[in-house]
Order: C-alpha cells, then structure tokens, then sequence
C-alpha cells in the first residue's frame, strides 16, 4: 500500500454566493484575484510550500473553469506519479447518491480515495481563503502535543468574533470549549477552517455521524471528539489570512496587495504564489497612459489613465479611459473616454465608450443590500455595457444591455440590471 504521511483535503465546491454575479458562472475558489492568480493558487501553494505532495479537490458548483484551472496540476509541481492533485466531485454509488451536503460530507463522501495513501494525518483545507501558511509548523506543533485535532485559529478584535466559530482554550492552547457565532463570545480566536486530524480519529468520527444531515466539521466532528474527550488543540496564526467571501472584502484584499509596503505580499522568492499562466505578450503601455501604484496583468494595452487598481491579463483600456480604485479581471474591455471609480469588472466584459460607473450618492442597493454595498459597481462576465451610460454606485450589471435598459441613459446608485436568461 502506498504510504504518505499527511494528504490534503480541500474544499472547493462552494457557490460563494454573496460575491453575487461574480459567481454566478463560477465556483468561488475559481475567481480571478490579484491581476493573474486564482483563489484556489493560494491553498495549492500552501500545500506544495509546505511539502504535502497529495492534494484532492473536492468540487460541486459550477466546476468546468476550475476544473480547467487545476487540470493535473504542472503549475504546482502536483503531477506526481504517486499523490499530486485529484479533482473530487460527488458521484453516483450502488447504495446511495448523493450532492455535497456539508464540509465534513464531502470528506466522508471520499474516504476510499483517502484511504489509498493510509495517511497518518489528512489536513482540510478551504478553497476560498487569501493566505500563506506552512503547514509543515502546524503539523509539528500537531505532534508534539499528542492531539487528534488541531484547528488553527486567528485572535480577531473580540467586537468582530460573534461572526466566526469561537474557540476557548486554556493557557497551553488546549481546545476547552467552542462556539459557533456567538453572540457574547467568550474569546477571541477564532477558527479559520484548517484542520489537522489523526486519520483513525477523522475516520472514525466521521462513520460514526454520516447519518447526520449536512455533516460538518464545526458543527459535529469538533464537537463529538470533544465529548469523547479526544485531545484537541488550537495552534495560533498571526499572519496575514483573509476570507473573501463578501464583494468588500474581495475589493479589500486586491487593493492591499498595491499597497507601498502591502500587508501580503506577491513577490517573496521563498513563498511564491503559482498559477497557470497563459503564455500571453507582454504588456504595452503607451506613451500617453498614465499608470500609477496598480498591478497590471500579461498581454495588456493600456492607453489610458490606471490608478490604484488591479488590472487582470488580455485587458484593453482605451485612450482617455480613466480606472481608479478598481479591479478589471482578464480580457476584458475599458473602451475609450469611460470612467470607472470602485468597480468590479468580472471577465470579458466590454464597456462602450464614454460610460462611467460609480457615479453619484450612495444609495442602498434595492434587491441585495447584504451583498452590493461599500460604493461599488458589480459587473458580471462576459457582460456588455452600451456606449455613454452612467451608472451609480452599489449597482450590478449582468448580461448584454443595450441603451434602452438604460432610462435617460442612466442606471442609478443601487440598481440592479440582470438580463432575462442570465441567472444569480
């Protein structure tokens, strides 16, 4: 039998659907981040910086470009012979069919392929966090207290933690107690969604609950090895970690990385980021283009003003054009004299020209407040603005528009325009 001493599992399957139209074509781990990358690099880079060689991806919603994305994993040094990276979707069995129906599910759903490498540790792992971690320090600290699971865990400011699972330790990080979004939290660590398990204690609990509807990892696993007094452990992480499952943070966690001194930083030799890269030409950025703190993706013109923004690869920005604040993902299309201020501009978009977006007041947005807030414009793939528009802020476009979709040639701040056939 083939023998690894800790495999991945990462969860990938999610629909992320308060990053709105952003993911109504693509599963979350899928969408662009930071000019070139995917979110999903990140944890697969994690994983073959920290020397955990298997990896297996469990997808459900709206796999293809993710799938496409992994492939059999060259870019991450995951095409191993033994091990390197398996794309994992539910499939039909003799007894029982079933989706995805919890984060802990998914794992029971796929204890064959674990079982394979009879590993001593099965690491679970997120497919939509923005971090770098070296899982190999997690496991070691794993194994010097004697744990059967580890969660690594964040200090949040104590007014924030009611929004995460909370975990209560005593002062040798012993797990004492946990709770699921608090509302008086006791602590304030809270879980990030990385876990450590013994295989046998994984295993075992996880047959044990299968009957359990939408079995999860917080909700069922943590608990029950807690009742059966299993040691559990929390190990501390102080970097830089960000969730970006809401559009403000997504917006956040792309304009920290064009900061002078960014708090995550792209371009440490001993922690790089892989991707698969198109094989694109350079940029080319004419004599007229202003460009100032933005990154700038492969294979892009730009002859118009960018500032403070993130601008993925193929993308063309026409002259007179103005960005700022904003993030435009690949090949998509700024035509000339448009003006965009805090915007979203998913793939293969085009802009007609002279249109401006995240113009005038702020006003809350009247289909899905808890989703299209913080002033920004939301454009959907592969989406068509028509020329001379204004469009305000708070606002999503989705699907080919015309000027008529538009009264007086305006989409005002917190509209929604979703053409017939385009789905959230």
């Amino acid at each position: 039998m083939i023998k690894k001493e800790m495999i991945a599992m990462l969860l990938a399957g999610g629909q992320g659907s308060r990053l709105g139209v952003l993911t109504s074509k693509v599963a979350k781990p899928a969408v662009a981040f930071g000019g070139k990358y995917r979110i999903i690099d990140f944890p697969l880079s994690n994983c073959i910086n920290s020397g955990v060689d298997t990896v297996g991806v469990l997808t459900q919603y709206q796999p293809l470009r993710l799938n496409s994305h992994i492939g059999i994993g060259i870019p991450w040094d995951l095409d191993r012979n033994i091990g390197g990276v398996s794309v994992l979707p539910p499939y039909e069995k003799i007894e029982s069919t079933e989706w995805y129906t919890g984060t802990a599910n998914a794992i029971y759903q796929n204890i064959d392929y674990m079982e394979q490498y009879n590993p001593d540790y099965v690491l679970i792992l997120s497919g939509d966090h923005i971090y770098k971690m070296d899982y190999e320090v997690m496991l070691d600290y794993h194994k010097q207290n004697g744990a059967e699971a580890t969660i690594a865990v964040m200090p949040v400011p104590i007014e924030e933690a009611s929004r995460f699972g909370v975990i209560i330790t005593d002062e040798n990080h012993k797990i004492e107690d946990f709770e699921e979004k608090p509302e008086n939290p006791r602590s304030n660590l809270a879980s990030m969604g990385i876990y450590i398990f013994n295989w046998k204690a994984l295993k075992d609990s996880l047959i044990a609950l299968s009957n359990q509807p939408g079995l999860d990892f917080g909700k069922h696993i943590i608990p029950y090895l807690h009742e059966q007094k299993a040691p559990l452990y929390a190990y501390e992480f102080n970097g830089y970690w960000k969730d970006v499952g809401t559009l403000s943070s997504y917006w956040e966690a792309n304009m920290e990385l064009i900061d002078l001194v960014p708090d995550f930083n792209l371009y440490e030799e001993y922690w790089k980021i892989y991707t698969k890269s198109e094989i694109l030409p350079p940029q080319y950025i004419s004599g007229d283009s202003v460009i100032d703190k933005s990154i700038i993706g492969e294979g892009s013109v730009i002859d118009g003003q960018v500032i403070n923004s993130v601008i993925g690869c193929g993308v063309r920005i026409g002259k007179g054009a103005i960005v700022r604040d904003s993030i435009i993902m690949n090949r998509s299309v700024i035509e000339e004299g448009c003006e965009l201020y805090k915007a979203i501009v998913a793939e293969d978009v085009t802009v007609g020209t002279g249109s401006k977006l995240g113009i005038g007041d702020e006003v809350e947005n009247e289909t899905d407040p808890h989703i299209y807030n913080h002033g920004l414009v939301t454009v959907g793939e592969k989406s068509i603005i028509p020329p001379g528009v204004t469009i305000g802020k708070n606002t999503c476009i989705f699907g080919v528009t015309e000027a008529e979709d538009y009264p007086d040639g305006n989409l005002a701040s917190g509209k929604t325009l979703i053409k017939a056939g385009e789905e959230i």
